[in-house]
């Protein structure tokens, strides 16, 4: 997911999407420890995706508390 599309989500949405996303891997860790997946690569891109998620939303609640 790109920077550009992060920014337009709305905090409620940002804060489902980062749940979701946490869901999609703890389910692909477990099956990767089961048998291994066919690109493992694709662990580390939910990692990243969920880092830029959350480094968001940090920066919405840093503007805000500076706002006031």
């Amino acid at each position: 997911m790109k920077q550009s599309v992060i920014r337009e989500l709305s905090t409620p949405e940002l804060k489902e999407k980062i749940e979701e996303e946490e869901k999609q891997l703890l389910k692909m860790k477990l099956n990767h420890a089961v048998s291994p997946l066919e690109n493992p690569m694709k662990i580390g891109f939910y990692r990243k995706t969920i880092a830029r998620l959350k480094t968001e939303l940090r920066r919405r609640v840093l503007e805000s508390e500076q706002n006031k």
